[in-house]
């Protein structure tokens, strides 16, 4: 009897539970004090919903402490900027002629992106409103409203076009999420957006994963200017043809810009060629086979990884690269130490960098048995131009390889394989043209030293009115301590 009525109790206790269970819960709604207007671009306004996001994002202003990347330093807490050329000198021999030749730096953090533009030597920002495609928020918003306008009045015309308040304003909230619910998008339609389409990406297959990198991918990838007859900017495009999604090789976008007689930016005065350019091709470099990109790492799992502020668990909005941060997002998968971390990231930039600094040389050698090729011919002298035309090839295939890894912002790390094989085909490519132009200036019965004096020097000082050479205590033939070495080249003889 008494087990009966304990049965009975327990009954009817379970039971009270399981109907008190089914009764609809009170509902607890997430508090929105701040509504984000449509089209809203300034941060702080963003910063009133979301503060914390905010507040990390305005830390990208502030320099960090000295030491922690051995090549991408951008800024310290001394505030120096660090010249590129001063730091690879082949650099301003091949880039002579070019506003890169001129002042070519080190980038600082994304809230410097558009004041960089107004320090720098004005040859830097020639093509005109165009230059501002990834520097301002407001850039998707005067495209689409200017036009024509946007991409070929001056940049000085189109910065003045951005409200006075915005004028030095970099990344903003606006540029990678929606106002009503924060998930990611991409503002860059006129740029990213075609380009995913030439490449046939079905967006609506694209996951969050993909999106966390193809935000940045709007900005950190290489883009062309389309000109003119009159030289003038007419639109901006990534050369992603015949690519595909995880595929797009340097060799498909090096066939592209030199197929595409519109997007002749410059010319190479030490050769005569007129040439396009690449810009920091980091996006193409990851995506393509590397290890991360392989284990569906994203851009933002390393340089924004989560931290904890207070309670709350986020993305840390002061974008920076992993090194600056003590491996941090390293350490969410890999269980070593920070400093073995550190030590694998240095071993691999320091390969990338002997290698970037053999081919650097390699076809700045070949380009100035070209400047020989042509004085010899102003002399009157006859060149072999089946030679000389092969040569040519040669050295072109040589000069893209090398710019594509010395503009890409990771020294190798984001693909170490991919960055390797790229840098020893074009000192292949360059070596090549070397040897045809040796041969056709022998066969014209002029004699050519073993060792070509590439007069580095005075490039490096004929950079017009900035010579950031030698406002900085930098040693400029070898800064980084690779070359003796890994790759043992005495370049103070060429």
């Amino acid at each position: 009897m008494q087990n009966k009525t304990l049965l009975s109790l327990v009954l009817m206790v379970v039971g009270g539970v399981l109907l008190g269970g089914c009764e609809e819960p009170e509902k607890v709604e997430t508090v929105r004090p701040v509504l984000i207007a449509e089209g809203e671009i300034d941060p702080a306004e963003w910063g009133k919903a979301y503060p914390i996001h905010y507040e990390l994002w305005k830390k990208t202003e502030e320099p960090t402490e000295p030491g922690k990347s051995k090549y991408k330093r951008g800024f310290d807490a001394d505030a120096i900027t660090y010249d590129k050329l001063s730091e690879f000198p082949f650099m301003a021999l091949l880039f002579h002629g070019w506003g890169f030749g001129v002042e070519y730096n080190e980038p600082r953090g994304h809230a410097y992106m558009l004041r960089d533009q107004v320090e720098i030597d004005p040859s830097r920002v020639g093509a005109g409103g165009v230059c501002l495609t990834c520097k301002t928020p407001y850039a998707p918003k005067l495209e689409k409203e200017k036009g024509f306008d946007y991409y070929s009045k001056s940049w000085a015309e189109v910065r003045d076009m951005i409200p006075e308040q915005h004028r030095d304003l970099g990344v903003a909230c606006i540029d990678c999420h929606d106002n009503k619910d924060m998930s990611l998008k991409l503002s860059r339609e006129f740029t990213l957006g075609r380009a995913l389409e030439r490449i046939n990406v079905d967006r609506a297959e694209l996951s969050h994963q993909d999106m966390r990198s193809l935000v940045c991918a709007q900005c950190h990838v290489t883009y062309n200017i389309e000109k003119n007859e009159d030289m003038k900017s007419v639109g901006v495009y990534f050369p992603w043809h015949e690519s595909a999604w995880g595929d797009i090789s340097v060799e498909n976008i090096i066939k592209q810009i030199r197929g595409d007689k519109s997007v002749g930016e410059w010319t190479q005065k030490v050769t005569g060629y007129k040439m396009p350019f690449m810009r920091h091709p980091e996006f193409e470099l990851f995506s393509r086979n590397s290890v991360h990109w392989m284990a569906d790492v994203a851009c933002a799992d390393c340089h924004m990884p989560y931290v904890r502020v207070g309670s709350s668990k986020l993305s840390d909005h002061r974008v920076t690269s992993p090194l600056k941060s003590d491996l941090q997002a390293c350490r969410q998968c890999h269980s070593e130490t920070p400093e073995w971390l550190r030590q694998q990231v240095i071993a691999i930039q320091d390969r990338t960098a002997s290698l970037l600094i053999r081919s650097g040389y390699a076809t700045a050698t070949a380009a100035k048995l070209i400047e020989r090729v042509h004085a010899v011919e102003a002399e009157g002298k006859e060149i072999d131009q089946q030679l000389y035309e092969q040569a040519k090839d040669f050295y072109m295939e040589a000069f893209f390889r090398t710019l594509y890894i010395g503009g890409e912002n990771s020294m190798g790390f984001h693909n170490p394989t991919e960055a390797m094989r790229i840098l020893g085909d074009s000192t292949a490519f360059a070596t090549k043209s070397e040897a045809l132009l040796r041969q056709a200036l022998t066969k014209a019965g002029v004699e050519v030293p073993i060792t070509v004096n590439l007069e580095i020097e005075k490039y490096l000082n004929e950079r017009g009115k900035k010579k950031l050479m030698q406002q900085m205590d930098v040693e400029f033939k070898d800064p980084f301590g690779v070359q003796d070495k890994l790759i043992n080249v005495d370049l103070t003889s060429k």
